[in-house]
């Protein structure tokens, strides 16, 4: 893995566990040392990495595809080995020995997607891998629309979006109706923080509103794109940090919240206009107003469940959310509330899915 301490981590393996399987887990760690969930685990950790260091990673990779006897220990009784993103599809493959490669791709990293040398050089790594990967996980259409389909891949391609993964499996969310309608909108944003307009945007929303909007932010800011985000969110009156969260936190967040800022520009019209990231699962099953723009993934999303603040700009987002009126909030939760649960909230034979998928593969 790419992180261990990263919650989507936790929450993939518990959706294998659910389903049936038993999970080693390996891979490096963005802080010194492992959390709970990866300790509780047994994980194997391989190093530590930092945000947006490319180069670095990059070694590290190659020194563990290289040589790492404990890594080939630690997987020794493994029936098939996962990657969560290309570095860890790099040493996976290195490792796998004839067993099935299953290569997981929740982001498009820009490199990708470049014309340079550098790039091309990346390219070509990620489609060898490709052809040797014997399943491919993603968690939005428009990663393959835009990008798979044109790789040649050794196999299937499997959807499995971010959904919301309760334990127990199928336990039902309560959304919390706000207190009264007199009270400031709140916005909600929270997840991995990364985004420097978002957080611009908001500041000068607050600012404009004069008192009628205030702004919950929770998550773990990137190091290399919101160093300073604590001590900026302390300067702003109305903007809430509250730091990292785990997800027996959700109900309380989310509960705070009238809507769920879902409007990422970090990579904007690349990784960031496909993803269909956690915080709409998570919103949706809370009673939360996901906040989206028209032309990107998650606004198609919104629309097609006819749901969600969709709008064309930041100057539409911030005109609509200072002018709504408690009879709009109400009607935009009305709708929230009639999407299926098993649309934000992943079932219990959704997981035995997926491992039967992984059991499946024949063995190259």
């Amino acid at each position: 893995m790419h992180n261990l301490n990263d919650a989507a981590v936790e929450r993939r393996c518990r959706m294998l566990s659910a389903g049936g399987a038993d999970v080693a887990l390996a891979g490096f760690c963005r802080d010194a040392e492992m959390g709970v969930a990866a300790r509780g685990r047994g994980a194997l950790m391989l190093g530590q990495s930092h945000d947006a260091a490319l180069a670095a990673r990059a070694a590290m990779t190659l020194k563990n595809a290289v040589s790492n006897s404990a890594l080939r220990d630690h997987f020794a009784a493994c029936d098939a080995i996962m990657a969560r993103n290309l570095e860890q599809l790099a040493i996976a493959a290195r490792i796998a020995d004839g067993r099935p490669l299953i290569y997981e791709c929740l982001d498009i990293h820009r490199a990708l997607l470049g014309d340079s040398l550098p790039a091309r050089i990346i390219q070509w790594i990620e489609q060898k891998l490709l052809q040797r990967s014997d399943l491919l996980i993603t968690s939005s259409p428009a990663f393959i629309r835009n990008h798979f389909a044109s790789r040649e891949i050794g196999g299937e391609i499997v959807l499995v979006e971010n959904k919301l993964l309760l334990d127990p499996i199928g336990s039902a969310v309560e959304s919390v109706e706000p207190a009264d309608t007199d009270r400031p909108i709140t916005i909600g944003w929270f997840g991995m923080l990364r985004c420097k307009r978002t957080l611009e945007f908001l500041t000068q929303l607050i600012t404009r509103s004069e008192g009628r909007v205030k702004v919950l932010i929770a998550g773990k800011p990137s190091p290399a794109e919101l160093p300073n985000l604590e001590a900026e969110a302390a300067r702003c009156e109305g903007i809430t940090f509250t730091g990292p969260y785990t997800y027996d936190d959700l109900p309380q967040l989310y509960g705070q919240c009238d809507f769920a800022w879902s409007i990422d520009w970090f990579e904007e019209g690349l990784n960031s206009k496909w993803l269909l990231p956690n915080r709409i699962y998570e919103a949706i099953a809370h009673g939360a107003i996901p906040i989206a723009l028209a032309d990107v993934e998650v606004g198609h999303w919104l629309k097609r469940h006819d749901a969600g603040l969709v709008v064309r700009d930041a100057e539409e987002a911030a005109e609509r959310i200072l002018s709504v009126a408690p009879s709009e909030l109400a009607q935009m939760r009305q709708a929230i509330d009639k999407i299926e649960r098993d649309t934000v909230i992943c079932s219990l034979e959704e997981c035995r899915d997926l491992v039967r998928t992984i059991e499946g593969l024949s063995v190259r």
